[in-house]
C-alpha cells in the first residue's frame, strides 16, 4: 500500500498527536488482518527478553514487523496500533513515541494505548498489537 492510499486525519480541533507516535484517525481501502500482540521475545521460547522498558520497546516494533511481514506486509500497511505499558507514566510515552516515530516516520497510525498492572508473562513490560489493511486488488 502506498502512502496516497491511507487517509491520516489530524484535524485542527484536536491535539497534534505525533509526539506520542500516532495520527486521530486513519482510513484505507481494503481487507483488514489482526496482528495479535507482539513484545520483546526470545525467538525460540517466546519469553521475554530481560532488559528495561526502553529496550523491550525497541525491539518490539521488530517482532511486529515480523508477524506483518508473515502475513505479506509492511509497516506501510498498519492503520491502528493498540499498546499495552505496564505501570505506564509520561516518560514511558515519550520512550514510545520516539520508537514509533522511527518505524513509521511522519505517517503515523492511530493507536490506543491502555496502561495496565500486568501482561500475560512475567517480565513483559510492554507489548502492541495493530491493525493492518491488505491492499484492495
Amino acid at each position: 500500500m502506498t502512502d496516497d492510499q491511507r487517509t491520516i486525519t489530524n484535524p485542527a480541533t484536536l491535539h497534534d498527536p505525533a509526539p506520542f507516535g500516532d495520527s486521530h484517525a486513519v482510513s484505507a481501502p481494503g481487507e483488514l488482518v489482526f496482528i495479535a500482540g507482539q513484545y520483546a521475545s526470545d525467538a525460540a521460547t517466546g519469553a521475554p527478553v530481560p532488559g528495561d522498558f526502553a529496550a523491550q520497546v525497541e525491539l518490539s516494533p521488530a517482532r511486529l514487523g515480523r508477524a506483518l511481514a508473515g502475513a505479506g506486509l509492511g509497516f506501510e500497511h498498519v492503520v491502528r496500533l493498540g499498546s499495552y505499558i505496564v505501570d505506564h507514566g509520561p516518560g514511558k510515552l515519550e520512550v514510545l513515541g520516539k520508537a514509533l516515530r522511527e518505524v513509521f516516520g511522519e505517517r503515523l497510525p492511530a493507536q490506543t494505548l491502555s496502561g495496565v498492572s500486568a501482561l500475560a508473562l512475567p517480565g513483559m513490560l510492554f507489548e502492541i498489537d495493530a491493525v493492518a489493511v491488505r491492499p484492495a486488488t
